[in-house]
């Protein structure tokens, strides 16, 4: 953490940033990679599967995220010159020797991201029968992959997910738009990979781990449709471009071919491992509260909806905590993970772990600090993980309501000492919370 001397102040505070940062690191792609990855001889090991690479002539690595550079890292030392090409694209491109590292932006689309999916395209689009194709899926792979469908530009695709966004819409509706607007999300990397063997590497940002929402699906079957993708449009209110509503419109009406469904055989020969998801950070986050002998709870790990909704939940455990000793007696650590959103309403930041943070401090109790934090440390479109924030946080309930109108949590809280402030953490499972009750 960059600012943690301003943020530990006191004991709760201290335990819950520990459980925090606990909580990334189990979820960095060199420590995940390591433990689950392995090459014996001529037998590649990928979380208890074993694969024979005697019949294989090129390896290959492509695919894009926020932990994409250290999965590519990971894997390069894993396997070494058995890699024979590959391509990442990712927003803080490191360096590689068999995988070029490639820039895209997250949560817009951008020229940079198209460009680095054409060189995937171009690398899967040689592979055969005895080619292995190591997919590297990890969350904000949606909008880093953007792989404008005949008839879209980038700028269409770029409207509309800025509007989808500000509307506050859920992952699953938004990927629903953007299969339906792209070339390799929706299974079509594995349809442009056959008749390929392609092994992907999932980090899931996604509640429930769907494969298919998780970066938008490109190795995995799809079951939304063009109906669903317009009306995602129609429940968030977003008028996209005419392209975009045309392409939609076509679809559902049966004149362009849908996404490839469960059972196609482009599937055939397509395994996915998940390697890292929230659970991973909300376990280790656990097992430091354990440590300094706190009595723990895993709220739960798909958590979702308006995150100033979700925060009355939280606020709600900590009184019981209190109050009856449920349902688990302090000195307490509450976990939860998911994913919350924030729909913005005003002209601030808005950020989900934010907002959540700043709701949750209005009615929390004196005896409670909670930390809520984004793992890839933005939070929404911040240049923070989130925040941490006590039972006297707020000292103005009619300022911090103000802000939370005006989707400026992080402008309250910024001169509070209570931003939390990580850079980017090369990782990505989603929303980490902890709710410590003395």
């Amino acid at each position: 953490m960059e600012n943690e001397d301003t943020l530990t102040s006191t004991r709760r505070r201290e335990t819950a940033l520990a459980c925090v940062r606990a909580g990334i690191d189990a979820a960095r792609p060199d420590r995940v990679v390591d433990e689950s990855v392995r090459l014996d001889g001529d037998r590649l090991h990928v979380a208890g599967t074993e694969y024979d690479l005697s019949d294989v002539d090129r390896i290959v690595a492509v695919g894009g995220g926020k932990a994409a550079d250290g999965v590519a890292d990971a894997l390069e030392r894993v396997l070494g010159d058995r890699i024979d090409a590959g391509a990442v694209v990712t927003p803080d491109p490191g360096e590689g020797e068999r995988i070029e590292r490639l820039h895209g932006d997250h949560p817009v689309p951008s020229q940079d991201g198209v460009d680095g999916t054409d060189r995937i395209r171009e690398l899967v689009a040689e592979a055969d029968e005895r080619t292995l194709v190591l997919a590297i899926i990890t969350g904000g792979g949606s909008a880093l992959l953007p792989a404008p469908a005949e008839g879209i530009t980038l700028d269409d695709l770029q409207r509309t997910t800025d509007a989808l966004l500000d509307a506050g819409a859920e992952i699953g509706d938004l990927n629903a738009v953007r299969k339906h607007l792209s070339t390799l999300k929706g299974g079509g990397l594995a349809e442009l990979a056959a008749p390929a063997t392609v092994v992907s590497l999932v980090f899931s940002d996604v509640v429930g781990n769907d494969l298919s929402v998780i970066a938008s699906g490109p190795t995995a079957p799809d079951e939304s449709t063009y109906d669903d993708a317009l009306d995602a449009l129609e429940r968030y209110g977003v008028d996209p471009p005419t392209a975009v509503r045309k392409r939609l419109e076509a679809g559902a009406a049966g004149d362009l071919p849908e996404t490839p469904r469960p059972g196609d055989e482009v599937f055939d020969r397509v395994t996915n491992h998940i390697l890292a998801d929230g659970f991973t950070a909300l376990d280790a986050a656990r097992e430091v509260a354990q440590e300094r002998d706190y009595d723990t709870s895993i709220l739960s790990s798909s958590v979702r909806g308006e995150a100033r909704e979700a925060a009355l939940t939280h606020v709600a455990v900590a009184e019981e905590i209190e109050a009856t000793g449920n349902p688990i007696e302090a000195p307490a650590v509450v976990l939860s993970g998911g994913e919350a959103t924030a729909t913005v309403r005003g002209d601030g930041v808005g950020g989900p772990n934010a907002e959540f943070a700043l709701a949750a401090a209005v009615e929390l109790p004196d005896s409670s600090t909670l930390a809520c934090v984004d793992t890839d440390g933005r939070d929404g479109s911040s240049d923070f993980a989130g925040a941490v924030v006590d039972g006297d946080t707020v000292d103005d309930v009619r300022a911090a309501r103000q802000a939370l109108g005006n989707s400026d949590a992080y402008g309250y809280l910024g001169s509070r000492d209570a931003i939390v402030s990580t850079g980017a953490t090369g990782t990505n499972v989603n929303d980490l919370r902890v709710l410590v009750v003395e």
